[in-house]
């Protein structure tokens, strides 16, 4: 009998110890706008290129699914999808704000995207 209440006292000690799940997090497209006039500058531009690391062309980002936005911003961030501009821009961006990012940029589409 000892036993089983001392198991049941550390399964219980055990769950109230697990973290909770982090509640996900929602993008707020009307919260967007303040956050992206770092995107504008190069994703607003039709055909740019880039000059910094290598010249390359910058992709539209209006009218990507927000979960493709987010992936990829969470990649720079982490490190896992490589240029010095996006990983330091990443870098500064929380949850909430690639989530609002993304939701911002996914109610786009390349014609109406912000400039």
């Amino acid at each position: 009998m000892k036993t089983s209440l001392a198991l049941l006292v550390l399964a219980a000690f055990a769950a109230s110890a697990t973290p909770a799940a982090a509640a996900e997090v929602v993008g707020n497209p009307k919260a967007a706008p303040a956050k992206i006039e770092m995107c504008i500058g190069c994703h607003g531009i039709p055909g740019y290129k880039s000059g910094f690391p290598e010249v390359y062309r910058v992709p539209m980002i209006g009218g990507q699914s927000a979960k493709y936005i987010e992936g990829a911003l969470k990649a720079y961030r982490k490190g896992e999808r490589k240029n010095p501009s996006m990983m330091g821009i990443a870098a500064s961006l929380s949850d909430q704000d690639i989530a609002d990012v993304a939701a911002y940029y996914s109610q786009q589409t390349p014609a109406t995207a912000k400039r």
